[in-house]
């Protein structure tokens, strides 16, 4: 499904039918348009007086403001409302894990730890990004698995779909570099309780960065970027998922809360650069901004390796608030989630009614298709 952001006064014929896609494969676009707007004085009526524009406005005259503003046509079409799930409440698990160049190694590992998070009480599973291999240019071509072949073709997904089935839980599976064709893709997997696979993305915005004398590294030199935002209705609420470097773009945050999620996960492995600035005040943003949950998950920091993670797997609140989160070692954080707090959030500040779809629109282009 596709999502573009538009700012406009145009577009209010455009058709307002709703649905939500887990997993289809469609172009994406986003880009942001402009405009001033400038009101026209009605005929007639004469300027604003100084005193008249400092006279206390009555909660009538509030509430007909508001209404002026059409909150109902700052999202096209309306938002949707997020699902009624089986659970409400529930532990989520986050598995910050060492990874090594030996991939038989990295998929017992990642086993191991989801089973203690399993038994720590974790009904819904999060493992960091590119798990199963060395993150390098080099590596995603020698490590990658043809996914959509089954489980032969690709051992690292075969485990995700088994344990989630015999754990009866849902699993957000980090990434794996995926080969399709002759295609390349950073690649998530999410798997449900029956061990089937209920959605796949592949990462959109790929990391293509260069910070002269401390980063550069570009992903496009051997990765296809995806072209899906994926949002997927699983046991435990409605995800909207992310891989790294798609946590810097606030559209698809916004897309997948207009879409009704509750939680959104980026696997992702932030740098020693950019993480110590950016890492939590990315996900902090993403989550205030949206009034909903952000859990993110890291490989573990290795000094000797050629690409050096950040580290510091986090679960953040939608107040914006740290619920839980770590250092750069091995850790499996168990926290809770709980969406009466995404209701009383937007209870307390109702973001939703006050926007200004007089001078801006977001449009999902994907739901208008």
């Amino acid at each position: 499904m596709r999502g573009v952001l538009a700012l406009s006064s145009s577009l209010t014929s455009l058709t307002r039918q709703s649905s939500v896609a887990q997993s289809t494969v469609r172009p994406a676009t986003s880009h942001l348009l402009h405009r001033r707007f400038h009101p026209t004085p009605t005929q007639g009526t004469s300027p604003l007086t100084k005193s008249t524009r400092t006279t206390v406005t009555s909660s009538a005259s509030i509430s007909s403001m508001a209404a002026s503003f059409y909150p109902e046509k700052a999202r096209v079409p309306p938002a949707l409302p997020a699902p009624t799930t089986p659970i409400t409440k529930f532990k989520i698990g986050i598995c910050q894990l060492s990874v090594t160049a030996d991939k038989e190694r990295n998929i017992l590992h990642a086993r191991t730890a989801i089973e203690e998070a399993a038994k720590k009480g974790a009904k819904l599973v999060l493992l960091p990004e590119i798990w199963n291999s060395p993150y390098s240019n080099d590596s995603f071509p020698v490590y990658a698995e043809d996914i959509d072949a089954g489980f032969d073709a690709s051992p690292s997904t075969a485990m995700l779909s088994e344990i989630a089935s015999r754990l009866n839980m849902t699993l957000i599976g980090g990434s794996i570099p995926e080969r399709c064709g002759d295609k390349l893709y950073n690649t998530c997997c999410v798997y449900g309780p029956d061990g089937e696979l209920k959605a796949k993305h592949r990462k959109i915005h790929l990391f293509d960065i260069d910070i002269p004398g401390k980063i550069t590294f570009k992903e496009s030199n051997t990765l296809t970027a995806g072209e899906t935002p994926t949002i997927v209705d699983t046991e435990v609420g409605r995800i909207g998922i992310g891989i790294c470097y798609d946590i810097r773009f606030q559209e698809l945050a916004m897309l997948y809360s207009a879409r009704g999620a509750q939680l959104i996960c980026y696997p992702g492995a932030f740098n020693m650069t950019t993480g110590p600035l950016h890492w939590e005040l990315l996900q902090r943003a993403r989550a205030v901004d949206n009034q909903l949950y952000v859990a993110t998950c890291s490989p573990a920091r290795d000094a000797a390796a050629g690409y050096i993670a950040w580290g510091h797997s986090t679960l953040i609140g939608p107040f914006g608030e740290v619920l839980a989160t770590t250092e750069h070692d091995e850790a499996i954080i168990i926290s809770e989630v709980d969406y009466s707090q995404v209701d009383l959030r937007r209870t307390n500040l109702p973001l939703e009614k006050q926007r200004r779809g007089d001078l801006y629109q977001l449009v999902d282009v994907g739901r208008l298709g």
